[in-house]
């Protein structure tokens, strides 16, 4: 294996702008570098400035393809800020990151994402596939955020697409074994599970169910409620009943 360790490398490049097509590297420990192996490390204070994105952290582990400056795939750990020109901001404490398809993974405490629109946040791991819209957030209280609508759950997953520049939620799953809460700007739902489906615009509530809605408080085993008109159909299981409250609006 040959490892070639160089000190200091590219501070140089402080003393003058980067051109266009130009990746900026600067770190305190140095380069160690993997020709065999195809990638290189990068230890302390790290910072890369690209064309596409910028990227500061503790330790790096960038995988290159022709050369070094064709960095494929980057592994970072410690204080990770991650910024790319296609509207990506990520935080976390270990991000791998893929600069050809702009996939997205993050672990550990407080992991953020902000994709566009839409912004995710957990206590555990963030995953976003761009590439087919995938993603996942799992771990307690972990939260997606977009335009219209707001969702606490322990597990988060579902499907994106991009139209005009903003991520539109196709499909979505949230579980969560004490409480999921979805708001929008007239509904706060409860639920141990949900469902959506943007094909259809219906919301699927599962177990423990509750709705509230203006004045209204609906509860039962299972709701569908219609995003469009908010028209809803709910049931419960057994010999339980749906319960309906309504109090007078003031005047």
């Amino acid at each position: 294996m040959k490892i070639i360790i160089l000190y200091f490398f590219l501070f140089c490049s402080i003393l003058q702008a980067r051109d266009l097509g130009q990746i900026e590297i600067t770190t305190e420990e140095g380069v160690e570098v993997y020709q065999k192996e195809k990638y290189y490390l990068l230890k302390k204070n790290v910072k890369i400035v690209s064309d596409t994105f910028n990227l500061t952290a503790q330790k790096v582990k960038a995988y290159f393809d022709k050369d070094l400056y064709d960095i494929t795939e980057i592994y970072s750990q410690g204080n990770v800020v991650l910024e790319s020109n296609q509207g990506l901001k990520v935080l976390g404490n270990e991000v791998d990151y893929s600069v050809k398809t702009n996939d997205i993974q993050i672990r550990g405490k407080k992991c953020f994402l902000k994709n566009n629109n839409i912004t995710m946040s957990s206590d555990k791991s963030i995953s976003v596939n761009n590439s087919n819209g995938e993603f996942e957030l799992f771990g307690s209280s972990s939260q997606l955020i977009s335009n219209d609508i707001s969702i606490l759950g322990e597990n988060i997953e579902g499907v994106f697409i991009n139209v005009n520049g903003e991520n539109i939620i196709e499909k979505l799953k949230v579980e969560d074994k004490k409480q999921v809460n979805i708001k929008t700007e007239t509904l706060n739902m409860f639920a141990l599970r949900a469902e959506f489906n943007n094909d259809t615009n219906i919301i699927k509530l599962f177990d423990n169910v509750k709705i509230i809605r203006n004045n209204e408080l609906i509860s039962g085993d299972y709701a569908e409620m219609n995003t469009l008109d908010e028209s809803y159909k709910i049931r419960s299981l057994d010999s339980k009943r749906v319960k309906v409250l309504l109090e007078k609006a003031d005047e």
